[in-house]
């Protein structure tokens, strides 16, 4: 129980733990207390739930916008008939009314991608480099860190192959790999990364790279990057007033299988795809990444680098706030509204295919650990503040954020890991099993508490809170509903108009069978695996490292290669 010498600790386990006692006790215990409890909660949870929506329909407008001006420029430059030019010009004049223009500028940046892989399929990773390869800047300002694992058997061998198939297809193609059993590592994406970038760019520098102008972009491995993203990172890093302490973030979306799984899985996907969708619109750029971003080696190198430990596991939330809080909250994000497809966990089976996604879960709430890192961090940045002796790990900027960006970054993480772990219980069964407690709906239940006594009977102020709380319970599920219409739109905006697939193959009218699984989902990969992750943070040690089961074949990548090929 070494983990829990900090108070700080106490929080992520507490939390469901808390909650599940409430559900009996609460009603038993402290009825009045926990209706106020109830109440607070459940309208906290309704705001919050009512912003992301907002803040989701605002990003949907701006990734609709950035594919429109993309498509603009496409049919500038490939259109080849006096026809087409005018139709073209038509399209350009009445987008320029609408948007600024979007032009075409060589790189700056030397984008470097760090791809971490373990055991996946050659053909996904010649799937996803061959997309970074058809950019037409890959060979001039492209650099490749395959990022391979030594453990993982034939390890050279598939380097190799990926290496020569790519021959001068890119400015560079480096391979590393992360050496097994380092003592102090926790094996993962986060040791990997941090191998990689310190070995792969050390390698660079010997190569005469400019280390200000190496910018890195982890990816993973079934990421498909378009081009657009790459182009939209440039515009950020332009418009920033320190390019080298901004962190890049692109939206997830998942559309390269998603017709192969089963519909809980699929909703799991969208509905988290939705959500880190919302997060990109937060304020203040406290946005955190989601698997996929891009920063500079200059930050990188500054912060020490990722670390390697377990509670490190989440690596591209924790990397962010190690860059948050190791320069005072100078790091910033910047959302990039460009989608990067990424394929959904898939095996034989559909059973098998369940459970698959389940342990997937279980690892992404792992990341639990960072709810203690944040709020140890926000504890001494207070007393920092309050004896105004705050310095940052920076030398060369004299003004910091005030500790409130810090307070602000805690609510994002204590949101992303706390929610799940307590939501579920309470929504779904705080009112049901209260209203069985204190007021049995038949006469064969046993009376626990006699009406005389209940004290929500003898307070009229406690007993229309209550109506109130029941009422709130029935509009929570209604954002997550608009979530989800928005979202089925944008999906096929994005199908159809990014990835010019055919309206056959997107989603449909016929998909909204898929939402029957979704309470069952939500529990299953959410409330669940968030309880799981929480609860083990009492015990010491540490789980295996799964990574999430993939299937590629090599048709699906010469079918759909060639539709997103220019992305």
């Amino acid at each position: 129980m070494s983990r829990l010498s900090s108070p700080t600790e106490w929080v992520a386990p507490l939390t469901p733990i808390v909650s599940l006692a409430l559900l009996p006790l609460g009603p038993l215990l402290i009825p009045r207390a926990y209706v106020l409890f109830l109440f607070v909660y459940f309208t906290g949870f309704l705001y919050q739930q009512v912003s992301h929506v907002v803040n989701f329909y605002s990003s949907s407008v701006k990734i609709r916008a950035n594919i429109r001006k993309w498509n603009a420029m496409n049919r500038n430059t490939s259109d080849k008939s006096e026809k087409a030019k005018n139709e073209a010009a038509t399209t350009r004049n009445r987008l320029l009314e609408e948007e600024e223009q979007f032009t075409y500028q060589e790189p700056h940046y030397i984008h470097t991608f760090v791809i971490p892989n373990y055991g996946e399929p050659e053909p996904l990773l010649r799937d996803s480099i061959g997309r970074l390869a058809s950019h037409r800047n890959a060979a001039t300002h492209y650099v490749i860190i395959l990022a391979m694992e030594q453990s993982e058997e034939g390890w050279e061998e598939k380097a190799k192959s990926l290496q020569e198939h790519f021959k001068d297809r890119f400015h560079g193609f480096i391979v590393t790999g992360h050496p097994a059993n380092v003592p102090g590592e926790y094996r993962g994406k986060g040791s990997n990364v941090n191998y990689a970038v310190r070995t792969g760019c050390a390698e660079m520098l010997d190569l005469g790279y400019d280390r200000s102008r190496i910018m890195l972009t982890i990816m993973d491995s079934d990421a498909a990057i378009p081009e657009l993203y790459i182009i939209e990172v440039e515009e950020a890093l332009n418009k920033s007033d320190d390019p080298y302490y901004t962190i890049c973030a692109p939206p997830i979306f998942f559309s390269r299988n998603c017709d192969e799984v089963p519909a809980a899985v699929r909703m799991t996907d969208i509905t988290w795809a939705a959500l880190v969708m919302s997060n990109l619109s937060h304020s203040d750029g406290l946005c955190v990444p989601c698997s996929n971003y891009s920063l500079s080696f200059i930050l990188a190198e500054r912060v020490g680098y990722w670390d390697v430990d377990a509670d490190a596991i989440g690596e591209d939330m924790h990397m962010w706030l190690k860059c948050f809080f190791k320069t005072d909250g100078h790091a910033r994000t910047a959302p990039i509204f460009v989608p990067v497809n990424l394929t959904n966990v898939q095996c034989e089976g559909y059973v098998q295919n369940i459970y698959e996604r389940y342990i997937q879960a279980k690892r992404h709430f792992q990341g639990v650990a960072d709810l203690g890192y944040t709020l140890r961090h926000v504890v001494a940045s207070f007393k920092a503040s309050r004896n105004q002796n705050q310095k940052a790990l920076l030398d060369c900027h004299s003004t910091t954020s005030g500790f409130y960006d810090k307070l602000a970054a805690c609510s994002v993480i204590m949101e992303a890991h706390m929610i799940p772990a307590s939501s579920g219980w309470l929504m779904f069964a705080a009112v049901p099993l209260m209203q069985l407690i204190l007021f049995p709906p038949f006469d064969w239940l046993p009376v626990i508490v006699e009406p005389a006594n209940n004290p929500l009977l003898t307070s009229d102020f406690f007993f229309k809170l209550w109506t109130v709380v029941k009422m709130i319970t029935v509009f929570l599920p209604f954002p997550l509903f608009g979530t989800l219409a928005i979202y089925e739109h944008l999906h096929r905006y994005i199908d159809t108009e990014f990835y010019h697939k055919p309206k056959s193959e997107s989603r449909s009218w016929r998909n909204i069978k898929d939402y029957a699984c979704l309470p069952v989902a939500a529990w299953l990969f959410l409330t669940l695996p968030s309880t799981v992750a929480c609860v083990k943070r009492l015990f010491k040690g540490e789980d295996a490292y799964v990574v999430g089961a993939k299937v590629f074949t090599d048709s699906t990548a010469s079918e759909e290669g060639e539709k997103e090929r220019i992305l």
